[in-house]
Formats: C-alpha cells, sequence, structure tokens
C-alpha cells in the first residue's frame, strides 16, 4: 500500500503542469487579442456614431438611426466620391502593376553590373513619404520654374495645365502615385521572379519554346500568387488615397478629385459634422473588406495552382 501511494504522489508531481507553462499559450494569445481589441473599440464607436447628430459644434448630440446613410446615399456627390475612388484607384493600380511587372522581368533577365544598380535606384521613390514626393513634383510641373515644363517646350508644349484642369487633374495625381508606389511592385514581382524554379524553363528552352510561350505558359500561371500580393496591398492604398491627392490639389479643382476619404476629412474636420462624414469612411472599409477577400481567395487558389495541389 505504501509503495502503491508513493507511486501514485509521483505520478501526480509528474502531472503537475508548472504555472509558466500553463501561461505561455494565453501570453502568445494576448498581444493578437490586445490589437483586435483596439481596433474593434474605434470600429464599433464610428459605426454608433455614424447613426447619431454627433458634431464638434454642439456639445451634445441625439440618435437619428439611419438618416445620416439615407442622406448621404441620395446625395450626388456621395456618388460621385465613389466614382473618383474607384478611378483613381483603377488606374493607378494597373499602372504600377504593369510597369512594375515589366522592370522586374527586366531586371531578372540582366546579370550584370547596370542591374544590381538599377535596382538601387528605382527603390528611391519608395524612400520618399507621399506627400514630400508631392511637393517635389509641384515644383518640377510648375509653368514657371518646372523642369518638366522646360523640357515640354522643346516639343511646343506651353503651360500645360495638370492639376490645374479638371480634365488633367486625375492624370497629374495617378502620375505622381505610379511615381511613388512602382517600386513597391516592382520588387515583389522580382522576388517572386527569383523564387521561381529553374528546371521548367530549361526544359521549355530545350523544346524551342518562345519568349512569349514561356511567360504565358510558365511565368505568368506561376508568378500569380506574387502578383495578387502586390495587387492586395497596392489596391487597398489606392482606395483610401489622401495624402497624395491633398498635398497636391485638397480635392480640386473643384471636386474634381474628392473622394471618399476627401470627402470624410472635409465633413467631419472642416464642416465638423462628425457624424455625417463616418459613413463616407464605413463605405470605403466595406469596399476595401469585399476586395481583399476577392484578392487573398484567388490568391490562395493560385498558390495551389502553382506548387502542383488541386484547387479544392
Amino acid at each position: 500500500m505504501k509503495e502503491q501511494k508513493k507511486d501514485s504522489a509521483a505520478v501526480s508531481e509528474l502531472n503537475v503542469v508548472p504555472f509558466k507553462t500553463r501561461m505561455r499559450p494565453y501570453l502568445i494569445v494576448a498581444p493578437a487579442l490586445i490589437i483586435t481589441i483596439g481596433i474593434m473599440i474605434p470600429f464599433v464607436m464610428s459605426i454608433y456614431f455614424s447613426l447619431t447628430s454627433y458634431s464638434f459644434r454642439m456639445p451634445t448630440y441625439s440618435f437619428i438611426g439611419l438618416k445620416n446613410w439615407i442622406t448621404i446615399l441620395q446625395s450626388s456627390g456621395f456618388w460621385k466620391s465613389v466614382w473618383v475612388t474607384l478611378r483613381y484607384a483603377f488606374f493607378s493600380t494597373a499602372l504600377e502593376m504593369g510597369i512594375g511587372l515589366g522592370i522586374a522581368m527586366l531586371l531578372n533577365n540582366l546579370e550584370n553590373r547596370f542591374s544590381k544598380i538599377l535596382r538601387v535606384v528605382l527603390i528611391f521613390p519608395l524612400m520618399v513619404a507621399p506627400i514630400t514626393a508631392t511637393i517635389i513634383w509641384q515644383l518640377m510641373l510648375n509653368n514657371s520654374v518646372g523642369i518638366v515644363e522646360k523640357f515640354l517646350n522643346f516639343f511646343g508644349v506651353y503651360n500645360f495645365p495638370w492639376a490645374a484642369s479638371a480634365s488633367t487633374a486625375m492624370m497629374t495625381v495617378v502620375m505622381i502615385d505610379v511615381w511613388v508606389n512602382t517600386s513597391f511592385c516592382m520588387l515583389l514581382v522580382l522576388a517572386g521572379l527569383q523564387s521561381l524554379p529553374k528546371s521548367p524553363f530549361e526544359s521549355a528552352k530545350i523544346d524551342g519554346g518562345s519568349a512569349w510561350f514561356n511567360f504565358r505558359n510558365l511565368t505568368l500561371p506561376m508568378l500569380k500568387p506574387s502578383l495578387y500580393i502586390a495587387l492586395l496591398f497596392r489596391l487597398m492604398a489606392a482606395l483610401q488615397e489622401y495624402a497624395i491627392i491633398f498635398g497636391l490639389t485638397k480635392g480640386g479643382p473643384g471636386d474634381t478629385l474628392m473622394n471618399l476619404s476627401l470627402t470624410s476629412y472635409q465633413t467631419g474636420f472642416q464642416f465638423q459634422k462628425f457624424g455625417f462624414a463616418l459613413p463616407y469612411i464605413l463605405v470605403l472599409w466595406v469596399f476595401i473588406n469585399i476586395v481583399a477577400k476577392q484578392i487573398v481567395k484567388r490568391q490562395r487558389a493560385a498558390q495551389r495552382l502553382a506548387s502542383g495541389q488541386d484547387e479544392q
């Protein structure tokens, strides 16, 4: 009996898990939980205040339900801001992805000192803050002292309107965005290209496959996961772009470049209608959430296909 008691006591001591070991899973989860709570609190508050008449002008406010949402959805200004947001996101992202892919493939095929120097130089715009890049481009596009204006003068073009005209303002901000962020797409695509296996390309070369054949049937299918990642980050950022547009024209001329972010800022902080401004941001969140989910879904499917797994 004594020996059995000793054995049971020894087993119970072995089954006792130290406090640090028991707390380890909670400590690992704690940072993610804190971040989630920190995100959810302002998100829930923004939904609540969008249903109120909250304003910086008045200390009191009242619950008005969906009145702000109904007013905004019936406003032509809201739909124009949606259209501006979508146009800006489409043109800037499409150009950045296309140019980034082209430059990445060029650098991937070049293995010399010039390509190494070019890789470093092309990263420079990514190191510049968007608002700083906007100020630089404002000086470069100036009709009096701008270097771009002087260059256009050689071709007989004088006093090009750039951001001063409603017909060219969108082109101007997209051009600045492309200059700043193309390097980001280029880096992601270049990393994807350098991670591709060499054996399929060597086999295609032996079989006499053309460059277009290799790109369409080998490079592009295997590169899709990297392309979707670049598309995800750039499209999300373009949909909520604020700094470049505000720094260049503050949404002008007129309301030409008033996207959802700028309209929300103007309504909330300039007109001090905070409750009325929040639906703009929440609608933008819905857009980004839907787009992000679709891109992530396609990226995972492309990753399974690129690794040779069947899509489930």
